[in-house]
């Protein structure tokens, strides 16, 4: 399987996610560029998950639909042609990371995914329920992941 190549102005791979994102912060989501999307590609879906949430990975960023010609989204936006879904605090969008306080760092997982088809996939999707639709159909991935802790 082919690569995406997935980047952030605000943070490096393996980093710390800057306050300005978080919940607890401006809870604006970081800008994201990507490169390397396949021929084929009818949309791209983003997701961001935190697997070190206490009760389970919790969906903090979910968006379909994204134009496969795009090559990235503005700090605060939604990806081009993209929905936004709904994410674990039960609103629609970016949800910054909140990690209980005194928690070791939570890894905040990015992802984007090229799709040769839509994701079939409900409004309030779980990130099992993510991975389900798109690990068999995927034609390309790309991750990128930040850390943040209170």
């Amino acid at each position: 399987m082919a690569g995406i190549e997935l980047r952030s102005s605000a943070f490096n791979d393996g980093a710390f996610i800057p306050r300005r994102y978080a919940k607890e912060g401006e809870d604006v989501s970081p800008d994201l560029s990507w490169s390397g999307v396949p021929e084929g590609t009818s949309e791209l879906l983003l997701l961001c998950e935190d697997p070190d949430a206490p009760t389970g990975t919790f969906v903090h960023w979910l968006v379909t639909g994204i134009d496969p010609s795009s090559s990235g989204v503005e700090a605060g936006q939604t990806p081009q042609g993209g929905q936004a879904r709904m994410n674990g605090f039960g609103e629609s969008g970016w949800g910054g990371p909140l990690p209980p306080p005194g928690d070791e760092a939570h890894r905040y997982f990015f992802r984007v995914y090229a799709l040769p088809e839509p994701a079939d996939l409900a409004d309030d999707a779980s990130a099992a329920q993510v991975h389900s639709a798109v690990d068999k159909q995927q034609l390309a991935g790309g991750t990128l992941v930040g850390l943040y802790h209170r």
